[in-house]
């Protein structure tokens, strides 16, 4: 096991001084070597269970968009959860959706702890040391993490594509969802397809609503993004959305 084979982080466009800082948690569905690959069939590991499908490509052509600073998760969420604090109980599941994670099942607090500081604890720094050296251009800067879900879960088919989650401080998300609404591209709710009665809004409120910043969660439907190509088409979307939602000072949006 080389020291690489644990990076839990990538920071992408540091100095972006857009009024967006984004933050991708379960960009990556990488386990590993030291853990052989939880004993995950070749299926699980390649599915939504391990990962957020398209989201990454989302997130990178935002931050190109946008010039904003990206922090983007590099291990699956199977070995740690970094939307997850060490109290939650699926912080390193024993099973995620239809699948069982054998190297997961009967983990002890011990090991827990281990991932919790190989894992969450070097993504949440960066996080932070990007959030605090962000110089961005924009009076009121947003934080916006970038998520993707499965277009059927548990048997029941999702009708909305596009949802914008908040932890308790709604403006973010309601600006970003009347935006979307008036323009009429894509289904799109408030809280679809979870809500922070789900336990989803964590890194909302570590790095977001307890900082002062506004903060929003965007939620796509991954068969709107599963190809590179489908996700460049969204994140331009989503681009004219946040600039619309938040203009930044004198701009002809703001007016």
């Amino acid at each position: 096991m080389t020291d690489t084979d644990w990076n839990a982080v990538n920071i992408i466009n540091p100095q972006g001084q857009g009024g967006w800082l984004l933050v991708c948690e379960h960009a990556s569905r990488r386990i590993p070597d030291a853990l052989g690959g939880l004993g995950l069939s070749s299926a699980a590991g390649g599915s939504h269970a391990a990962w957020d499908i398209g989201a990454l490509d989302v997130a990178h052509a935002l931050s190109d968009a946008l010039d904003a600073p990206l922090v983007a998760g590099d291990i699956s969420r199977l070995v740690y959860d970094c939307n997850r604090p060490i109290t939650a109980p699926d912080c390193v599941p024993a099973r995620s959706e239809v699948y069982d994670i054998p190297g997961n099942a009967g983990l002890d607090d011990a090991r827990r702890q281990q991932r919790y500081d190989q894992v969450h604890t070097p993504f949440h720094d960066a996080v932070t040391k990007v959030r605090t050296s962000w110089k961005p251009t924009q009076a009121a800067p947003v934080l916006v993490t970038i998520h993707s879900f499965t277009p059927v879960y548990n048997g029941a088919t999702r009708a909305v594509e596009l949802g914008f989650l908040y932890h308790t401080q709604p403006a973010a998300a309601q600006a970003l969802l009347a935006v979307e609404q008036a323009r009429g591209r894509y289904a799109s709710s408030l809280n679809e397809p979870y809500a922070a009665t789900d336990g989803v809004t964590y890194t909302l409120e570590k790095h977001g609503e307890t900082q002062g910043i506004p903060a929003v969660m965007i939620e796509i439907r991954n068969d709107l993004i599963d190809t590179p190509e489908k996700a460049q088409a969204m994140a331009g979307h989503l681009a004219e959305s946040l600039t619309r939602a938040f203009p930044a000072p004198n701009s002809e949006a703001a007016r």
